[in-house]
């Protein structure tokens, strides 16, 4: 295939060849209105990521521009998101020379690299699926969680004041002695609550101006008139110019020690990407695939992080801008990030006005949206083993490490897999006077037993934690029925694994029931299993004339048995 058959295949590429000239005000629209919340969001979530806040414009810059010309998705905005700002700096701020913004910002610049490899590594190997590993419980905690460490860590901005100490407890202890022995900036905490009531109130009052731009501008007004830039933090003015290319100071260590965090992070980006790709796509009636997505968002993290970003994903705030602001394709993404790429050449001395107490608001808002009381109090009321681990998952992120309390969550989850394939539903099933079929006696007391035949039904897979236990259910169910009997029929379809323990404990049970005088036989076993009964070299003891179709050609077998 040719270099120029390949580049028009790119999404983007195709779709300015569809591209209408109607679709043309609402994209440009939607650009403009996105800037406002690129800019300040942009510039808070890099301050919550131990980074100088005009990194985050060039985190914006750079992943939109590249994710407009390869992401499969058309609205999707990518840039800097709360849920990865204390993953990046957890992993870079330790490595980070003292007081060096520019050592930190290498770092950050290699860690986005290392993302974007192995995103982009893992979507030409098809690993699109690893995202089912955060099951729903696991990401209901780890957002409520993120929410409480973003909001913790820009308290002392929003009110004035800095603390040092590490960790969640650590921190709130912190922030409430400085509360107690006055630490507060009121001048700082006036500018600070202002803007966070201002956001607040325009979200729930005007929502369709952005509360966040009028915080800002109006901040930076009041700031320049009252003469402020002297009495409370700011921002201050951008570099001038774009970066290049810089790594320096960074060495093979460095990167080493980058690679386990990078790999955590590229997990979570692609799982809020992954997830928020496939809400919009189908919002649109459109499908995007997973590993084409990892690809894309790979892509832009590797251009970010070459040019002065670290790493990003999908945004679930900015994204439903783009979407009620009428874009249509990825040139309202690409004309946002020009739009950063003006301010950012024109008026970088405009951040000299803009207080840190105001950034601290604008990133307290948007991590208060992460929060999800009443998703935990429903996951409470449905499953409280997925509330324990949802709780886990929060409790560990929160307290030990986002990526360590993940980690833990995920391997309790598999736990929870394994307990409940350890102790499956199981039971005797009999035929109910008002319906066809044989059906679970727990549910059907009343229903009738086929006199010499006992018909059990054990709801998992066949393996080395349950083997045993199949065996004992089965040789009680035999051993209390009503009548002596001469047939065990096994409903096996809900049987869908079968490994070489549970094998030997299937024999070790039709060696003990034809000991007694008891036929075992299945119904409805799958193909694969009886395949495996084969493979396992057990074939020969459970011949054909061990499997029936169904239960009821089971039951007749038996009846017209001579």
């Amino acid at each position: 295939m040719s270099w120029t058959a390949s580049l028009t295949r790119l999404p983007g590429i195709a779709t300015v060849r569809v591209y209408r000239r109607q679709w043309l005000r609402p994209d440009v629209t939607a650009g403009l209105v996105l800037t406002a919340l690129l800019i300040p969001a942009g510039m808070g979530y890099a301050e919550a990521a131990g980074l100088p806040a005009y990194a985050g414009l060039y985190a914006t810059i750079v992943p939109l521009l590249a994710y407009a010309v390869v992401g499969p998705s058309k609205i999707l905005v990518l840039g800097p998101d709360s849920s990865l700002a204390p993953l990046i700096a957890a992993a870079v701020l330790p490595l980070a020379l003292t007081d060096d913004p520019d050592s930190a910002l290498a770092l950050a610049g290699i860690l986005g690299v290392l993302v974007g490899l192995i995103l982009l590594v893992g979507g030409f190997l098809r690993l699109g699926f690893v995202t089912e590993l955060l099951s729903k419980p696991i990401r209901l905690g780890y957002l409520n969680a993120i929410a409480l460490i973003v909001v913790v860590g820009q308290l002392p901005k929003l009110l004035g004041f800095s603390v040092d100490a590490s960790g969640l407890i650590g921190e709130i202890g912190e922030i409430g002695r400085s509360m107690i022995t006055g630490g507060i900036d009121p001048v700082a905490a006036a500018m600070g609550i202002g803007s966070l009531l201002v956001i607040v109130g325009f979200r729930m009052w005007v929502p369709r101006v952005p509360g966040v731009l009028v915080a800002v501008v109006g901040a930076m007004i009041v700031s320049a008139a009252a003469g402020l830039t002297d009495d409370i933090g700011m921002v201050g003015a951008l570099p001038a110019g774009l970066p290049l290319p810089s790594f320096g100071g960074v060495d093979w260590g460095d990167v080493g020690s980058l690679v386990g965090p990078a790999a955590g992070i590229a997990l979570i980006a692609f799982a809020d990407t992954g997830v928020l790709s496939r809400t919009f796509a189908a919002r649109h009636g459109e499908d995007v695939n997973g590993s084409t997505e990892m690809k894309a968002v790979g892509v832009a993290n590797i251009a970010g992080g070459m040019f002065g970003g670290f790493p990003i994903s999908a945004s679930g705030s900015r994204t439903p801008v783009a979407e009620q602001s009428g874009a249509r394709t990825q040139l309202a993404c690409v004309v946002g990030a020009l739009a950063v790429l003006v301010f950012v050449l024109v008026a970088p001395g405009v951040t000299a006005y803009l207080p840190d107490a105001t950034l601290g608001a604008v990133v307290i808002v948007a991590a208060m949206a992460l929060v999800d009381v009443g998703g935990m109090v429903r996951m409470w009321r449905m499953s409280f083993v997925e509330f324990g681990l949802a709780v886990a998952a929060f409790l560990g992120v929160a307290l030990v490490g986002v990526l360590q309390g993940i980690l833990v969550a995920i391997g309790l989850s598999f736990v929870a897999v394994v307990a409940r394939a350890w102790q499956p539903y199981r039971t005797e099933l009999v035929k109910p006077a008002d319906r066809p079929g044989f059906h679970d006696v727990s549910r059907h007391p009343d229903g009738q037993r086929i006199p010499g035949m006992v018909i059990v039904r054990f709801d998992a897979p066949l393996f080395f934690a349950n083997g045993e236990i199949f065996d004992e259910y089965v040789r009680s169910v035999a051993a209390t029925a009503p009548s002596p009997v001469e047939w065990v029929v096994v409903a096996a379809e809900p049987i869908t694994g079968l490994d070489t323990t549970a094998v030997d404990e299937l024999v070790d049970l039709d060696t003990y029931l034809e000991g007694n005088g008891i036929r075992l036989v299945f119904a409805e076993m799958k193909g694969p299993i009886k395949d495996r009964l084969i493979r396992f070299g057990v074939g020969d003891r459970f011949d054909s004339s061990h499997f029936y179709p169904t239960v009821e050609s089971a039951v007749a077998a038996f009846r017209g048995r001579t």
